[in-house]
């Protein structure tokens, strides 16, 4: 077995139906596979459980299957492994980065909140388990409003990596906050004049943004939200048009649960394609879901002393957002 490049690079047998085989042997390990909602289509039709990135949190403290075959980015792998340090986690490729993690090195963040000793830390979910070993409560876009707001308002707040997020809920709660200066290379992307043209095109259609997009996108938008809170507003909106103005990854289940709607992936600014995807995100494959399924590999580890400091930040957030009423 072969896992030097980061995901089993072992041959698939001919002839075998892939989906079939995926099943069958995640029965055998008793395992739960959970995508989140950027993943390729194929791996969210398989899939248990899909969600964002809060709701992948609060699955993977709850489940009861020792095995978590975690289909998303690396540092969710972290996230589930962190939160059930007795449990096999795998990401089928660890490759699978962040562009907005990688935007916020632990080494620099460290002597940035250094810098600021007086101030409180509340790190985006999308960093990796040494930046939430130096946070003070870890928020989603899904409840980081709900959270800041929730906090003394006397308290000086760091808030990172995500400047456009941070931006956004310095906005709506009025809270003045210290800005790491990173960035989704997805959401960055997004142009105020392609989604412009767009709605020429389809002058009914509700634009739908994710709050990691510049304030420009978000200034058009008839609706801001998590990518979860987007989902609802395409289920629960009498509109029949959308343009989605987050990762296209999305489209699949907004689909499936709105057949009869139409849903426009926003494009990048350059033009170049005719949406935004996460390159990360898509390494994924039913292949390597397989081989991992196969070989009970790659493995997320985290270090031990990493993992005590940072379980504290999560846990944190999955307490608030329970007393918030936002999750049960």
């Amino acid at each position: 077995m072969n896992v030097d490049k980061g995901y089993v690079d072992m041959p698939i047998p001919a002839g075998i139906d892939l989906r079939q085989e995926i099943l069958r042997l995640k029965r055998e390990r008793g395992a739960v596979i959970m995508a989140h909602y950027y993943q390729r289509p194929e791996i969210q039709d398989l899939a248990d459980y899909i969600g964002d990135s809060l709701a992948l949190a609060q699955l993977a403290a709850k489940t009861d299957a020792p095995v978590i075959i975690l289909c998303g980015v690396h540092f969710m792998g972290e996230t589930a492994k962190i939160l059930c340090p007795d449990k096999t986690v795998i990401v089928p490729d660890i490759n699978a980065g962040c562009s907005l993690a990688d935007s916020c090195p632990a080494d620099e963040f460290e002597r940035f909140v250094k810098a600021h000793p007086d101030h409180m830390v509340v790190s985006y979910v999308n960093t990796s388990a040494a930046v939430k070993a130096l946070t003070d409560v870890v928020v989603t876009s899904g409840n980081a409003r709900q959270i800041v707001e929730h906090l003394p308002q006397d308290a000086k707040i760091i808030f990172g990596p995500d400047r456009n997020l941070g931006n956004y809920i310095s906005s709506i709660t009025g809270r003045e906050m210290l800005l790491w200066d990173g960035a989704c290379h997805v959401h960055e992307q997004f142009s105020l004049a392609a989604i412009l043209q767009l709605k020429k095109q389809y002058p009914h259609a509700k634009v739908l943004v994710h709050p990691e997009c510049p304030k420009p996108v978000r200034m058009v938008a008839d609706v801001v939200g998590s990518t979860q809170a987007l989902l609802n507003s395409a289920v629960n909106d009498d509109a029949t048009q959308f343009i989605v103005a987050t990762e296209s990854g999305i489209l699949f289940e907004m689909r499936r649960r709105c057949p009869d709607k139409t849903f426009i992936a926003a494009p990048p600014e350059d033009g170049t394609c005719a949406c935004n995807e996460c390159n990360f995100m898509k390494l994924i494959t039913l292949e390597k879901l397989y081989n991992s399924l196969k070989y009970m590999a790659p493995v997320i580890e985290v270090d031990s002393e990493v993992a005590r400091l940072a379980v504290r930040p999560i846990n944190r957030m999955l307490e608030m957002s329970r007393e918030l009423g936002l999750i049960k």
